[in-house]
């Protein structure tokens, strides 16, 4: 529990930075830049337990690495657009879209406390609402992005207990860096990402928002 909230503090922090990042180097360039430092992070130890995942869990690591690249894209899209404090209190919202999602794709029972934490945390949610407002576009897109988070993190519940977490995380951050790096070669966005502003920005979100972020969260 300790790690999770180390992990969301770090990712708070990062909006900041990727605001910046992104004003100087392309969205998508960007992202599929930082995905491949987080695969390459995970690389060593993460390349020779591949195996044991076995086709099944290679592919939900896939598909949950796809979704968080959409998840990203939406989000980092948003942050152009949006002001960082606004992307932070909607991508909150994950809080409050997740165990909707759990009860709505599995039936998941979900505890009064849990219930009693969404109530709470869309109230709060609410309250800040007003505080150095965005764009409603940019909003929007941020909402889109948590709602894929819920969705990953829903579909983690189901998939982390079952593999081994490093090849799992590994795979997960390879398929991000695809389909990202994929879009961003179509757009002709990918080139040598210049300046100490850009590099800071892919360094903390590789390393720590996503290789370390991922794993832990895994």
């Amino acid at each position: 529990m300790v790690a999770l909230i180390a992990m969301t503090a770090v990712w708070g922090v990062t909006f900041v930075q990727v605001k910046d990042a992104v004003a100087l180097y392309p969205l998508f360039a960007f992202l599929a830049v930082r995905f491949a430092i987080a695969t390459a992070a995970l690389a060593v130890p993460g390349t020779r337990r591949v195996r044991s995942l076995g086709r099944g869990g290679a592919a939900a690591g896939a598909l949950l690495g796809l979704l968080l690249a959409g998840g990203y894209a939406l989000q980092t899209a948003g942050l152009e657009r949006t002001t960082v404090s606004s992307t932070g209190f909607v991508t909150g919202m994950y809080v409050v879209l997740t165990p909707l999602i759990a009860l709505a794709l599995f039936r998941s029972r979900i505890a009064a406390a849990a219930w009693a934490g969404v109530a709470l945390s869309t109230l709060g949610l609410g309250l800040l609402s007003g505080i150095h407002a965005g764009s409603a576009a940019g909003d929007l897109l941020v909402l889109a992005a948590a709602a894929v988070y819920s969705l990953q993190i829903v579909l983690m519940e189901r998939f982390a207990p079952r593999y081994d977490v490093l090849a799992f995380t590994f795979v997960e951050m390879a398929a991000a860096c695809a389909g990202l790096g994929a879009v961003a070669v179509a757009r002709a966005e990918l080139g040598v990402p210049h300046g100490w502003t850009v590099w800071g920005a892919l360094l903390v979100t590789g390393v720590f928002a996503s290789a370390l972020g991922f794993l832990v969260q895994t």
